[in-house]
């Protein structure tokens, strides 16, 4: 059994601790509105940018455009693992990482190569201690993502499939749902799915659709002609290109926020596990004092007793 002396040292350790976590909660805290607010204002874009790129594409040669066509055979496969740069965040990181582990091996075992696109330190500490060198790595931004590294992988993986060198890519990354929960998505990013961008995240109605009011309980609609300036092939190219940028952009930063959400849940775990063993440990010290004080009065009465004899 620890002296009183190790017990007090063991409190004021925890309760050191327990003020680091407490302010880690606080700042992950102040952090989760400015990034959620950058998401909720990022995905009425990506959205609408969705919606007209599928109706565009009615208009234009499908069979005859690269980007939103899946190759014959998948002989390449490229997967964006989205993780943070910094740990304390609970299952944020390794959840990402063992999914991106999963569709690995589902990939290597139907005969595919996969190469790996790294955005944060944790992914790339991650797959450089297995020999593992992305093709892309993207370090010290994970909080405050950037349109101009989007842009850089969304061009990467544009040219590649294009070329035929890439046959398919996958974005992993943890979706904020709300300020307390995140959850796991694994979304094509290429051949570009024929399906809006609500669909592909799984949003309620509110998010598929800012525009739901006004646009989808119109009775007399009619369909019409569009004429396109310059020509479909060319806006459809401009979409494509706007849409990777965005898609990859829009995972960054819903990442970002998550990443928030999910720190401030472990730290506020930690905290409440620092309240709940500095209790433990005080009733043990005040056990232990309580008995050593009663075992001092036993020793002096029983002194005092001998003496009297």
């Amino acid at each position: 059994m620890p002296n009183l002396h190790d017990i007090e040292r063991r409190i004021n350790s925890v309760t050191s601790t327990k003020q680091i976590t407490r302010t880690m909660e606080m700042v992950a805290a102040a952090k989760i509105r400015r990034a959620s607010v950058r998401v909720e204002n990022s995905m009425p874009w990506a959205a609408a940018l969705s919606d007209m790129l599928i109706s565009t594409s009615a208009y234009s040669r499908i069979k005859d455009d690269p980007l939103l066509n899946p190759h014959d055979e998948v002989k390449h496969s490229i997967i964006i693992a989205v993780t943070s740069d910094r740990g304390l965040a609970g299952g944020f990181n390794s959840n990402v990482l063992r999914a991106v582990e999963r569709l690995k091996k589902d990939r290597e075992i139907s005969g595919a190569k996969v190469s790996i696109i790294a955005c944060g330190k944790k992914a790339c500490g991650y797959f450089e201690y297995r020999n593992i060198k992305p093709v892309i790595e993207v370090r010290d931004k994970s909080a405050d993502p950037t349109y101009e590294e989007a842009s850089e992988i969304a061009e990467y993986i544009r040219k590649g499939y294009i070329a035929g060198d890439i046959d398919e890519v996958v974005i992993v990354f943890n979706h904020m749902v709300n300020a307390g929960e995140q959850r796991l998505v694994a979304k094509t990013v290429l051949p570009i799915p024929h399906k809006s961008f609500a669909e592909q995240m799984e949003l309620d109605r509110f998010q598929k659709d800012i525009y739901f009011d006004f646009r989808e309980h119109i009775d007399d609609k009619h369909e019409g002609d569009i004429e396109f300036e310059p020509e479909t092939r060319h806006c459809l190219i401009y979409l494509e290109q706007a849409y990777l940028r965005t898609d990859v952009y829009f995972a960054l930063n819903d990442s970002a926020a998550a990443e928030q959400g999910a720190r401030r849940t472990a730290m506020k775990s930690a905290t409440d596990n620092a309240t709940e063993m500095i209790a433990t440990l005080t009733r043990i010290y005040n056990r232990e004092r309580q008995g050593a004080i009663t075992t001092e009065i036993s020793e002096i009465v029983g002194g005092a007793a001998a003496l009297e004899e």
